[in-house]
């Protein structure tokens, strides 16, 4: 799994057996030799197959690698805009420090910042894996190291990078419904996937996607009411449609082109916190929910040719383009300011748009050489790269920003209009070469400028040696950086409660420089590894990978002030705060160069398979991820007041858990089929803030959570009806535990009943599902 190079080190969840395919797979992340595999590469590979996916029963990506990789953990988001996007974690590290690639291509990333104030992702604008159609993936190459010489910012914590299909003939259509145990959450995710080939010189494959989702309810009674009519606590309301084609035509016998694109439309809302009918009697005299909706658009186009021209030298040339438009509204609300100066207030607010745009260009070359006395051919590379990012933010209507706005959240007004961009010029080498016959290793280096961040320069050896055929040792050292988003830099919002509000200012505005802010930096990385491979039996592998990963300056949501200094500083942004609002519970925040960190951990990953004959096969699989994140200094801000305060801090080093294990078993004989893998979530502290009582609102004492272990047991019964059918029957968490339990004095009115910054268990308990596979 995490770090394993064999995909029988995968706990798949459906009996299929893979691993010969993957097994031997030539790999192309982390590497730029054109013959190097998974079970061969000097850094930590995994491969993880479409079908493994699909087994999992989960429509979303990243529910779906959650459940095969220990070391991927996902935010627990739920208020703020980043309700609706589906992003992961890697290794202990927030979801922007990990490279998402498709296709070997760098793929844009949302334009939805994480503003949710009680999370390790505050202020992330990572890759939304939902937008694009998951039937489109032939496989996922998972890079467990640190890749920024070769790939640039952000392959801090590792690489994901998806492959899509490029089957020449035959449909394939999957089906998968399910609901949670609670009898809520209903979810349809239907998929077709189709390809042909292009006469004898090419293929083309087409793959669509529908799915939908409906909301869910965990919270507990809103004790203003003493009933559930809250219903803030759980997930969106999600309908979701993306269409994809990946293709390649052989122009001539050394010149390929090919091209990839995706659209994606996302529709979703989710509730806010219940307002009471005093709020606005006169329109909701029975109280309102506030309902926050998205409307997403999302679509990326890559095209490019690739070659070989005379003496064995390789090229590849290509350009893509992405872009993600989000356009929030506020329904069933009322702005109570604009009512009591006009009498007249409308209920429908549209209150932002925020757009992101990436145009990538790049150009390699690589040969390979052979030189006497090395055991093998020298493979060299070179190129450049050209980068244009775009950051775009729009103001709501005038009624989503008149006074302190409506409830629930307040429009972005006219001077939080943004357009900003950047230019990223690179230029990369790299070699590799085998010194004696079982000796590999790599070597990369990059330099970067940004128009913005400035020059960085990265490298990285990695190398490997093959003791003899059962035992093999490997390690690496890198540099790495990642470069401040331009949302980081520009980003605005103003998000309400019922009593209170929370704003985010830009870190160069006049505003946040009154609160002590600095200019922003890169973070910086130095990442080590080692790790050894075992294979003491035929059918057994085994892989031990450790890492150490130390950041610096790590960009976080800082300098956290609250009380009449916040309320002081929002209105001289512009904004204004309801006078009825309880003053301590507002609080203002910009984006801060805020600590940095040293994360060690280690992957161990098993396969073994067993033949019982007239019984069936058996593949055994154990992964575990063991982690540790230590915040090794926390800065000042200008005014000398910390940037981070302890629960800051708690989110960087104990939101995500100690460790992760999943251990289990797939058996097939004819046409059934039969998975059973148990998953235990370490434990998690996070520092909650007090809501009630002499402490509530304190940015200094807060309640220190300890999330007990969890264990979540993952079912699966399938049967080959016909040979085009295959059915099958499974259950998520078949047992339906739910996390640890949160005190009632940190519980914002009562409703939330869990730490919604802890990244382990759900809260949403058991999910049950029948999928169907069909083809032609």
């Amino acid at each position: 799994m995490a770090t394993g190079t064999l995909a029988l080190s995968f706990p798949a969840v459906a009996a299929t057996d893979t691993t010969a395919s993957t097994d031997e797979q030539v790999i192309v992340t982390g590497t730029r030799d054109p013959h190097q595999t998974a079970k061969k590469s000097v850094s930590p590979i995994t491969v993880v197959s479409a079908q493994q996916l699909r087994s999992t029963g989960q429509p979303d990506l990243r529910d779906a690698l959650v459940q095969l990789d220990p070391s991927i953990t996902r935010p627990g988001v739920t208020s703020g805009n980043a309700n609706m996007t589906s992003t992961i974690s890697l290794r202990g590290l927030t979801s922007d420090q990990t490279l998402i690639l498709i296709n070997g291509k760098r793929r844009h990333s949302t334009s939805i910042m994480t503003d949710d104030t009680g999370s390790p992702e505050n202020g992330t604008t990572p890759v939304d894996l939902g937008m694009f159609p998951m039937s489109s993936i032939d496989h996922i190459e998972i890079l467990q190291d640190g890749a920024a010489a070769l790939y640039g910012s952000d392959a801090i914590a590792g690489v994901v990078n998806i492959i899509l299909k490029k089957n020449t003939h035959g449909l394939e259509m999957h089906s998968v419904n399910g609901g949670y145990y609670a009898g809520d959450g209903f979810t349809t995710d239907n998929t077709v996937s189709w390809g042909t080939s292009l006469g004898d010189r090419g293929y083309f494959h087409l793959d669509g996607e529908f799915k939908h989702q409906d909301h869910t309810n965990r919270g507990d009674a809103d004790t203003r009411t003493g009933t559930k009519v809250n219903e803030y606590f759980g997930n969106p309301q999600e309908t979701r449609v993306s269409l994809g084609y990946n293709m390649g035509y052989k122009i001539t016998d050394r010149v390929e082109f090919y091209s990839f694109a995706s659209y994606a439309h996302r529709a979703a809302w989710s509730f806010q916190n219940y307002r009471t009918g005093s709020t606005l009697p006169e329109i909701y005299p029975n109280g309102f929910s506030p309902v926050s909706s998205l409307d997403e658009d999302d679509f990326n186009v890559a095209l490019g040719f690739k070659g070989e021209i005379l003496d064995g030298w390789n090229w590849d040339v290509s350009t893509s383009y992405g872009e993600d438009h989000s356009h929030f509204d506020l329904n069933d609300s009322v702005n109570t300011g604009l009512y009591a100066d006009t009498g007249y207030t409308p209920t429908h607010f549209h209150v932002m748009t925020f757009s992101n745009r990436q145009w990538t260009n790049d150009f390699g070359i690589r040969k390979a050489f052979n030189v006497p006395l090395l055991a093998g051919p020298v493979n060299f590379s070179i190129g450049a790269q050209y980068r244009n990012d775009a950051y775009n933010v729009n103001p709501g209507d005038p009624a989503s920003y008149y006074g302190s706005g409506p409830q629930g959240q307040s429009g972005l007004n006219q001077l939080s209009k943004t357009r900003a961009s950047r230019d990223v010029t690179a230029g990369y080498i790299g070699l590799s070469t085998r010194l004696l016959k079982n000796w590999q290793i790599d070597f990369a280096g990059r330099f970067e400028h940004y128009t913005d961040a400035g020059n960085t320069e990265t490298g990285k050896v990695s190398t490997r040696y093959d003791v003899n055929k059962y035992l093999a040792l490997r390690g690496g050292i890198s540099n790495g950086f990642r470069a401040p988003t331009l949302a980081e830099q520009y980003y605005t919002s103003l998000s309400t409660t019922p009593t209170g509000a929370n704003g985010v200012v830009a870190v160069n505005s006049a505003t946040a420089r009154a609160l002590g802010s600095k200019p922003l930096v890169p973070e910086r990385s130095m990442n080590f590894s080692a790790g050894f491979l075992l294979n003491p039996l035929p059918r057994l592998n085994i892989a031990v990978d450790a890492y150490q990963i130390t950041v610096t300056h790590r960009i976080v949501e800082g300098g956290v002030y609250n009380g009449q200094r916040a309320i002081s500083a929002l209105e001289a942004g512009g904004y204004q705060v309801d006078s009825t609002v309880t003053p301590d519970s507002v609080s203002v925040q910009y984006f801060s160069n805020g600590a940095n960190t040293r994360t060690r951990g280690v992957n161990i990953t098993a396969g073994y398979k067993t033949d019982f004959g007239h019984f069936g096969k058996v593949s055994w699989d154990a992964s575990l991820n063991l982690n540790e994140t230590k915040v090794t200094r926390d800065y000042l801000d200008s005014n000398n007041n910390p940037l981070l305060s302890a629960q800051g801090l708690g989110y960087l080093s104990t939101a995500f858990p100690r460790n992760k294990l999943i251990f289990g078993a797939s058996w097939h004989k004819g046409k059934w089929d039969f998975a059973i893998h148990e998953m235990r979530w370490g434990h998690t502290i996070n520092q909650l803030q007090y809501v009630t009582g002499p402490n509530a609102w304190s940015n200094s004492v807060f309640y220190q959570m300890y999330s007990k272990p969890k264990f979540q047991t993952n079912i699966l019964l399938g049967y080959q009806a016909t040979s085009r059918l295959h059915v099958a029957l499974g259950a998520n968490n078949l047992f339906n535990e739910y996390p640890s339990r949160i005190p009632l004095n940190t519980s914002y009115v009562g409703v939330v009943p869990y730490d919604t910054s802890a990244q382990q268990l759900g809260f949403n308990g058991g999910y049950y599902y029948l999928s169907l596979d069909y083809s032609l």
